[in-house]
């Protein structure tokens, strides 16, 4: 397997950890422990319980997760503003 083989799962923040961890439910139900991804970390952005977050895992390791994007309501980004 190389290191691109991934898993990529959708999930919810449940609980915010020391050392930026963060337990995470899955779609399917599951629940992870997942960090934040280097570009996040170098970028400065910000993970908050309730946020709806993408992860990647390993097939290895299914217990454990990272990070990699927010997904954000943003104001004016949805259609019932107009």
């Amino acid at each position: 397997m190389s290191k691109d083989d991934v898993i990529v799962f959708s999930g919810i923040v449940e609980d915010k950890l020391p050392n930026t961890m963060f337990r995470v439910k899955l779609e399917n139900g599951h629940e992870i422990l997942a960090t934040v991804c280097g570009k996040m970390r170098k970028a400065r952005i910000w993970v908050n319980v309730g946020e709806h977050v993408r992860v990647e895992m390993t097939p290895y390791d299914l217990d454990k997760g990272r990070i990699t994007f927010v997904e954000r309501n943003r104001p004016g980004a949805d259609s019932e503003n107009q």
